[in-house]
Formats: C-alpha cells, structure tokens, sequence
C-alpha cells in the first residue's frame, strides 16, 4: 500500500495504533501502553518495553590444551538467583555508541579482557513479543587480562574460565538458562566459528 504523499508505509502486520501513552520511565527503561485494532477488526491493548540496544560477547581463549570461553556468574533481583551468563550491556549514557565500541566496553568493565579481534556475530531480538530491545552477539579472539572497571550493580560478578565443551554441557543440563547467552552460543556456533 502506497499514500502519494510519503511514499510506501511500512508493512505493520494489519495492527492499527489507535492511541499510546507513556506509563513508566526510568533512565533504563520506558513502558508504554498502546491501544491497537488488530488485524481482525477487534481491539486490543499492548504493554511494550522500550530499552536501548545490547552487546553480549563471548570471549574465547586458544590454548593449546583447547578452547576456554569466559562466563560471569552474576545475581539477578528480578529473579532473585545467580545467573551463568557471558558478558553482556548496554550504555545508557551513550546510546549511539557504535555496537563494536559497547561490546570492547562491557567486556574490559566486567571481566577485565581485552580482545585483539571482536567479530560480529549477528543481531538478535531479546522479547519481540513485549521489548523493543535488541542486540549484537561477538566473539572475542586474541584475549589479555587487565583489570576490571565494574559498575556499582556489577559489583558482585565473578567470572570463571571454562572449557567450551563445559559451557555447551552446561547449556544442556540447565545450569546456564539465560536466554541471550544461550542465542549467542547459537549465533557464532552457527557461523563455524566455535
């Protein structure tokens, strides 16, 4: 469908915006709620989370005894648990930042690495279903260790070195659960890259 004054719409799945209002904000995260007509005429409402895009970095090591990957243990409030996760963030302060600098970013401030080469594994939507956040995955080769620059709420994260066959055990049995971390084992495994 085409409107002559502004050329082609995008395609929005049949869903009409009848009205939308902001509900909550906070400096990470905007909630707003939106009154749609949904592709069969009925009404319906949309509760959408609106949260800046992500980085989530794999960091390998090539050792001649194989492949480490480092993971972070982290505790989580809203699920009131420690998490096995990679390294992962965003910058709330710098939205624009190029995804590449993000990921060199979290990466030094949660584990102390730094990678001589970050490849780009791919884009991934975290919820489509309810956020509008999305994300880069990375591999990251060619690692030093350096110190850490932890945020205050990064506080308590630890991280440990694992073999990859581990990591891939550990998504298997269920102790990593993390759906991000989980993708972006997929993305790059994928891609032949581990």
């Amino acid at each position: 469908m085409t409107d002559s004054s502004s050329g082609p719409t995008p395609d929005a799945g049949g869903f009409v915006t009848v009205s939308s209002r902001l509900a909550y904000e906070n400096p990470w995260t905007r909630v707003r709620e939106d009154i749609i007509i949904r592709p069969n005429g009925r009404k319906g409402l949309y509760g959408v989370v609106e949260r800046g895009d992500f980085v989530v970095i794999m960091p390998v090591w090539e050792e001649a005894q194989g492949r480490s990957v480092t993971l972070i243990r982290q505790y989580r409030y809203p699920i009131g648990q420690r998490m096995w996760e990679l390294p992962m963030g965003m910058w709330e302060n710098r939205p624009d930042a190029p995804a590449d600098d993000v990921a060199r970013g979290e990466l030094r401030e949660e584990t102390g690495l730094r990678a001589a080469t970050m490849r780009d594994a791919g884009l991934m939507y975290q919820g489509a279903g309810y956020t509008t956040q999305k994300g880069r995955a990375y591999l990251a080769t060619g690692l030093t260790q350096g110190p850490t620059e932890r945020e205050d709420t990064e506080e308590d994260i630890t991280c440990h070195k694992v073999p990859l066959e581990e990591m891939e055990a550990m998504i298997r049995d269920g102790r990593i659960t993390c759906m991000v971390t989980i993708a972006a084992f997929g993305l790059i495994r994928a891609r032949g890259w581990i």
